[in-house]
């Protein structure tokens, strides 16, 4: 079987065989893949940046297939819906201590 780049191949499986054995999608395995190249190829943070973006994506993703089965709350909502629950339970807090 043909080698990849060798900043691929540290350790002992190719990168590659990695993403294929562990059954990641598309947006896992590049995200993988920049990661395990970070610091041997070109910019280390721009392949981390690119990791992040993969990463990113699958999140969104899964949020969205989530939302459309209706088992979950979209980000932006459940943040603000924690942050007024935060600010009520601290004005409790602060009512019951009479301050």
């Amino acid at each position: 079987m043909a080698k990849g780049p060798t900043y691929y191949q540290r350790g002992t499986i190719d990168v590659w065989d990695f993403v294929r054995e562990q059954g990641l999608n598309f947006h896992l395995g590049n995200a993988i893949k920049y990661i395990c190249r970070a610091g041997y190829k070109d910019s280390t943070i721009q392949d981390l940046e690119k990791a992040i973006h993969y990463l990113q994506n699958e999140l969104e993703h899964e949020e969205n297939v989530s939302i459309r089965a209706g088992e979950g709350i979209p980000i932006q909502i459940r943040d603000k819906e924690f942050s007024c629950e935060t600010d009520e339970f601290i004005s409790e807090k602060s009512d019951r201590r009479g301050i």
